[in-house]
């Protein structure tokens, strides 16, 4: 009963928050910069919802992992990333403002492609968990944990913007918190699993989280984008909702064995951006932080 409760409300309920956390940083202007700058906005969806799952199947296929682990690798590729991402493209001075926009449609759209993307895995991957995943379910689900959070976070931010800017800090700290606590209770569930191939997987993860910003690096440099969107990308498709993609594998599937690929990948997803924001700041030293540019 204990497990069912932490697993089916207190997880969700939790990860809703930190939705409403993002909603309440989202503004007009964020779904406007669409229009604004098309090529840059749409060369990152495409890196984060179509780009990405295929890297994925490649680097399965290359690391030649077991189907628990390529599902869940998976199932890590079809959750774009959220505070985390712009977390990291304000330390990068990258353009924070198209780090928000890209945060704000990728987890709109994500309601409707995360579910069929995770179907297809379980199907093509002949999971035994097929039959325990519904599709509707899962696409219900996501509305209700992410984007109605979201939508009432926009909602809130567009009548109490002040109240909404002074928590910031306080979701951000929370959704950094909830991720490091999911990551070390699925290592430490699945410990004796992890142990035999942690190795090839956390090889497997590091390979995934490198390819994904070299691949975000060369979408933007496709647009002809300046510097500082060029890292923006390589960080959002680099960046991934961790914690999303484990609460999808327990709560969703209860398949916790499902949620370990998206736990190494929280670990190694900062080595490879470290190693970005490292660059960048050699690299383009006349770059300033964009924490307030465009918002």
């Amino acid at each position: 009963m204990g497990e069912s409760v932490l697993t089916q409300v207190m997880l969700p309920a939790v990860l809703a928050l930190i939705m409403f956390g993002i909603g309440l940083t989202l503004t007009k202007q964020d779904f406007t910069r669409l229009r604004q700058h098309p090529f840059v906005v749409i060369a990152g969806l495409v890196g984060q919802l179509l780009v990405l799952p295929m890297l994925a199947i490649a680097i399965i296929a290359v690391f030649e992992l077991s189907p628990v682990y390529a599902i869940g690798l998976i199932i890590l590729a079809a959750c774009p990333g959220g505070t985390t991402s712009n977390m990291i493209s304000h330390l990068a001075r990258a353009n924070l403002a198209l780090s928000v926009t890209l945060t704000a449609f990728s987890t709109l759209i994500c309601v409707i492609t995360s579910p069929l993307i995770i179907r297809w895995a379980l199907q093509y991957y002949g999971s035994d968990y097929e039959s325990s995943f519904s599709l509707a379910s899962t696409t219900i689900g996501l509305i209700f944990i992410t984007l109605l959070p979201v939508l009432l976070g926009i909602a809130i931010r567009a009548k109490f913007e002040h109240w909404a800017k002074r928590t910031e800090a306080f979701f951000r700290r929370l959704s950094l918190s909830f991720l490091i606590i999911m990551i070390v209770a699925i290592l430490i569930q699945e410990r004796d699993n992890l142990a035999a191939n942690y190795d090839s997987l956390f090889a497997a993860t590091f390979a995934l989280n490198g390819v994904a910003i070299l691949a975000g690096l060369a979408l933007a440099k496709m647009t002809s984008a300046p510097a500082d969107k060029v890292l923006t990308l390589g960080i959002e498709v680099g960046i991934q909702n961790a914690s999303m993609a484990m609460l999808i594998a327990v709560s969703f599937i209860n398949a916790p064995d499902l949620a370990i690929s998206a736990g190494v990948y929280g670990i190694t997803m900062y080595l490879g951006t470290g190693l970005l924001v490292l660059w960048s700041r050699l690299k383009f030293p006349y770059l300033r932080a964009k924490a307030s540019v465009g918002r």
